[in-house]
């Protein structure tokens, strides 16, 4: 195990904590139940991006050793034309698209520190982060919708 693998590893831990503390309420004192089928969905497919991931790039760090980095593995994405079409996709999307999406949807669904996100797919799967993200506003929407209903205000109709 390298230093650089030990330390993207805990920084991908610690981002994902953050996010998890951030966001407590949406897993803490059973107020939205037991995940919906969807939210399983989305946490084992990115735990299996995550795997898959960190499978590939542990055999790149090794490999390459001390020139792993992630300049030298932008430029490795850009192999062929067929990897130069999907590195472009991947790079747009990890670096424009997800921070955008997650800040503006996060903030309009009340997601905390929704940019985490994004700072946990430098550590983590761009799909990880955004099964995680999709996880937790499936629970934010729940929370919402539980305390929308605590909120009401019953008012006896007068007959």
């Amino acid at each position: 195990m390298t230093f650089q693998l030990v330390l993207f590893g805990t920084l991908g831990i610690l981002t994902t904590a953050w996010a998890v503390y951030a966001n407590r309420r949406l897993f803490s004192g059973g107020t939205v139940g037991p995940p919906t089928v969807l939210e399983v969905v989305y946490y084992v497919v990115g735990v299996i991006s995550l795997g898959l991931g960190w499978y590939f790039n542990v055999r790149y760090t090794h490999q390459f050793g001390a020139k792993a980095s992630y300049v030298d593995y932008t430029k490795e994405l850009f192999a062929n034309w067929a990897s130069d079409s999907a590195a472009q996709d991947y790079t747009i999307v990890n670096l424009v698209l997800l921070p955008l999406w997650t800040i503006t949807d996060g903030r309009r669904r009340d997601v905390r520190i929704p940019w985490i996100f994004f700072v946990m797919s430098l550590f983590t799967s761009l799909a990880f982060s955004m099964a995680l993200y999709l996880a937790f506003v499936e629970r934010q929407i729940r929370y919402t919708r539980v305390r929308g209903a605590a909120d009401e205000v019953v008012v006896p109709s007068v007959a």
